[in-house]
């Protein structure tokens, strides 16, 4: 069951602002959330695309996510995992009711990202920049009596990302829809990774953000893990998926509001194939 690992779902963790197309913030100006994000899976992609079940792993992450405006033109990302818990439930033979395996649970912080985006062009209904993401290791790679507890991969990656937005009015409600297109290098004997998205949402009401996601991660292969690496291995290489997603807020009062979102892989490989959802409290400063 390693290849059922965690860190490949936490990638459909979208924890990202909802911000108007506005890539780059002003100076002084911040973005922050507090999210709770949960899966529960009993289902994943296999390494040939198939879908096939598993015993029935839960997530749960408790995060912080932040950017803060330094300058007109630079601005500095944060995503912290405070809390993470891999748990799996206990399995009991549906015929006999006896136990076949005993559960388990490991709770630790996860890996922490840290980033830099730069404005490249920005005019009144376009904005253009680009982003460096890094993947530090401070999860654990290797937890639990079979090893595939993990909150972490246990390597540095760098994600580098061209980031485009749009804001318009659609049927007079303020809408925007943007767009990245990235590589992720990958160390340790991992693969490269092409990631590509696309964003759009519309805002009802003057409180109430309507959004819709696609996100696709593909695999260069050039890794060099296998099946015979004790840590981090078959599992967290390769991974591949098309995901979509969707997300709603609200804003409570000026500043302040909440967010609920939800998203699934819709093929991959080497992933979970149930939906995650997640409740979020942000703080937009302007």
């Amino acid at each position: 069951m390693k290849y059922l690992q965690f860190l490949l779902t936490i990638s459909l963790v979208l924890t990202f602002q909802i911000n108007y197309a506005q890539w780059v913030k002003e100076k002084g100006n911040g973005y922050y959330k507090i999210t709770a994000w949960t899966l529960v899976a009993d289902k994943h992609y296999t390494s040939s695309g198939a879908i096939d079940s598993n015993a029935t792993r839960g997530n749960f992450t408790f995060s912080l996510y932040g950017e803060y405006g330094v300058t007109n033109k630079i601005d500095v990302l944060l995503y912290f995992p405070l809390f993470t818990r891999i748990y799996q439930n206990t399995q009991v033979s549906k015929t006999k009711g006896n136990v076949l395996q005993e559960g388990q649970a490991f709770n630790a912080i996860g890996d922490v990202d840290l980033g830099l985006r730069y404005s490249l062009f920005k005019k009144k209904y376009l904005a253009v920049s680009t982003t460096l993401k890094m993947g530090l290791p401070t999860g654990r790679d290797n937890a639990g009596s079979d090893g595939s507890y993990q909150t972490g991969d246990g390597e540095f990656n760098q994600l580098f990302q061209l980031d485009i937005g749009t804001s318009y009015q659609l049927y007079s409600e303020p809408s925007y829809t943007k767009a990245y297109v990235g590589f992720n290098n990958r160390t340790q004997g991992f693969s490269d990774e092409f990631h590509l998205g696309v964003e759009t949402g519309v805002k009802f009401w003057r409180k109430l953000w309507g959004v819709g996601r696609l996100n696709i991660v593909k695999s260069f292969s050039n890794g060099t893990l296998s099946v015979q690496n004790a840590q981090g291995s078959i599992f967290a290489n390769n991974v591949e998926y098309v995901s979509i997603g969707t997300e709603v807020a609200y804003d409570i009062v000026h500043n302040i509001g909440v967010s609920l979102t939800w998203a699934n892989a819709i093929s991959g490989r080497i992933i979970y194939a149930n939906p995650s959802c997640s409740l979020g409290v942000f703080l937009d400063l302007k």
